[in-house]
């Protein structure tokens, strides 16, 4: 289960973000490219953007199901 306590500093505010658990799998960012993105330089990935409709949510929801780690949390600010 991801911990807010310990999400990666570049997740923009809101609901969904990644934590240090993310181990560069790209399911995420092939299931909701417009809302994850890889930190190159670190080998991550964190949220970019907060989803804002419904088909939006769904997506990242998608993600945050399938993640292998389960570093994807949709319980931040």
């Amino acid at each position: 289960m991801a911990d807010k306590n310990d999400k990666w500093k570049e997740n923009v505010p809101g609901k969904f973000y990644v934590d240090s658990q993310c181990i560069d799998c790209d399911l995420c960012r092939e299931t909701a490219p417009d809302f994850f993105v890889r930190q190159d330089d670190g080998g991550y990935t964190y949220v970019a953007k907060q989803p804002s409709t419904p088909e939006e949510t769904a997506q990242c929801e998608e993600a945050k199901e399938g993640c292998p780690v389960e570093a994807i949390g949709d319980d931040g600010e």
